[in-house]
């Protein structure tokens, strides 16, 4: 069959001089090099794991109630953890049950259904735990209250996945129990597999608040920087949307919110004038600047330090991933939960475990008095929703701000074709896989396209016997926004077609029934 090249006229997405194509680079990040225990792996040249920073320890040392040795020691284990989960997450495939590090910070915890793969765990240098429910599972019973979310009480505060205990948890302010127990079995939830425990957190995002050092939106709010990425910074989505204007610490003209997502998400990206130049550190309000070398994720129990302009750089532990928060803006799905504490001036602000990028503040419960938890938004899906690149040491200097030069477009490497498939005929071809039903993933690429005014259109195949939903999502002002529906067109292949204005847009594969492989095709013209 002969290939056309793909066409793809091209669109500033918001406004920014950040181009984004089919085929995009990858995301800044190295996995670290030094050592953990049992790795062999070198630590940093003074003796202590790189990524330690001094400051880091002492904030380390102060809220966790450690000896600075035992705070060095903690971030060893944590990184050799981190390569450790990857390896056997990848190994125990179905049998994964999720990993955590001890409340002491001294042994990394990894659970698993099948009673047979205890020693491969063992094997590895981690504590062994058989539990009943995999991850894949207790993610989908999180899942399925997410589906419902916008139907929870006020009075529920969130709900996430305890790996600890295997099971999800619902977060109900007292006298509430009842009522979170019934919105769960409206979500069709398994009785035993939620626990509903009494809290009086009532989150809010944190609206005065930034990150690393302090910016103002407009005339009004403060938050804080989040992280550096070529050409402006990252900060929580409730603190401006497309267009905003923000000055700087120093009450100079700084920027744009070029994007922004919230609720649902809390993500932004701030575009910089040329008078600012992004920087791979974080302020620690001490009088030192603080390091960023990558963003490798850090698993639930490892500790963490963010940075905010109310409050400095405050510690503690990650305690549960995928958190769903219900503000009274409305819920926002997939943020982390930790109990250091914040406090109003703090949100946006930059999460670091190590010398890693974690994530931006999103808001919380409670105070840097009292004590409290807060959530962030994990800092991988600001970068690939916005094809951006973290601004890290590794990079050397920082690289000059502004509009980069436009990529020339070319056709990006095709999967082979299935025998007679009836979307082959397309201009780009994208193949995949939804391992359970509900699930859903993103083309092309997990990313977005970039297309002149014109008519879309698109084909997917599914398996036999599966049901899958196709849509076209268009990224607007609000986030993005669904601009069409595919129609089915035959047992297995579904059709989609529209008319629309230039712009950014990426097409959304979901599985209403079955699982397995499928093949997307789809044209501009």
């Amino acid at each position: 069959m002969r290939r056309r090249r793909i066409v793809t006229a091209g669109i500033t997405v918001a406004a920014v001089g950040l181009l984004a194509a089919v085929t995009l680079p990858a995301v800044a990040g190295d996995d670290p090099t030094d050592g953990g225990p049992g790795t062999g792996q070198p630590a940093g040249t003074d003796g202590q794991p790189a990524g330690a920073h001094d400051d880091l320890v002492d904030a380390l040392r102060r809220d966790l109630g450690v000896s600075a040795a035992d705070a060095r020691t903690r971030l060893a284990t944590e990184r050799w953890a981190t390569r450790t989960v990857d390896v056997l997450r990848a190994d125990l495939d179905a049998a994964y049950a999720g990993a955590w590090i001890s409340r002491d910070g001294a042994d990394l915890v990894v659970a698993v259904t099948d009673p047979a793969q205890l020693d491969r765990v063992r094997a590895a240098g981690a504590e062994a735990r058989l539990v009943a429910r995999s991850q894949q599972q207790l993610t989908g019973v999180k899942e399925s209250l997410d589906r419902v979310g916008e139907a929870a009480s006020p009075d529920l505060a969130g709900w996430y996945v305890d790996l600890a205990d295997n099971t999800v948890v619902l977060l109900a302010r007292p006298g509430a129990q009842a009522a979170a127990r019934d919105f769960a079995a409206a979500a069709g939830v398994p009785a035993d597999a939620v626990r509903v425990d009494a809290s009086d957190e009532a989150p809010v995002p944190l609206f005065d608040v930034r990150g690393g050092d302090p910016y103002f939106i407009g005339a009004g709010g403060r938050c804080s920087v989040g992280f550096s990425v070529v050409g402006g910074f990252v900060t929580a989505g409730h603190c401006g949307r497309p267009g905003d204007t923000t000055t700087g610490f120093n009450q100079q003209a700084q920027g744009v919110f070029q994007a922004s997502s919230f609720p649902g998400d809390d993500w932004a990206f701030v575009a910089v004038d040329d008078d600012w130049t992004p920087q791979p550190v974080v302020n620690d309000f001490n009088g030192n600047n603080l390091p960023v070398a990558g963003s490798v994720e850090a698993p639930v129990g490892a500790s963490i330090c963010r940075s905010g302009s109310t409050t400095g750089t405050r510690c503690g532990v990650i305690r549960a991933k995928d958190v769903t928060v219900n503000y009274p803006e409305g819920a926002v799905s997939g943020l982390t939960r930790t109990d250091v504490c914040a406090e109003p001036g703090d949100s946006g602000g930059a999460w670091l475990s190590g010398d890693q990028a974690q994530g931006v503040t999103s808001g919380g419960s409670g105070n840097c008095r009292s004590g409290g938890v807060t959530f962030f938004q994990p800092l991988a899906e600001i970068l690939q929703v916005n094809n951006l690149t973290l601004v890290t040491t590794e990079d050397g200097a920082a690289p000059p701000t502004g509009a980069p030069t436009a990529v020339p477009t070319s056709a990006p490497t095709q999967p082979a074709d299935p025998p007679q498939s009836p979307c082959a005929d397309h201009t780009v071809l994208r193949d995949g896989e939804l391992t359970r039903a509900g699930g859903r993933q993103i083309q092309p690429d997990g990313r977005f396209f970039r297309a002149g005014a014109g008519r879309h259109s698109a084909c997917l195949q599914a398996p036999a016997g599966a049901a899958f939903r196709l849509t076209l999502q268009r990224f607007t002002a609000d986030g993005w926004r669904t601009v069409a529906r595919g129609d089915r067109a035959g047992a297995t292949v579904t059709r989609l077609s529209f008319s629309g204005p230039a712009g950014a847009y990426r097409y959304r594969v979901q599985s209403g029934r079955g699982v397995g492989g499928y093949l997307l095709g789809f044209s501009v013209n």
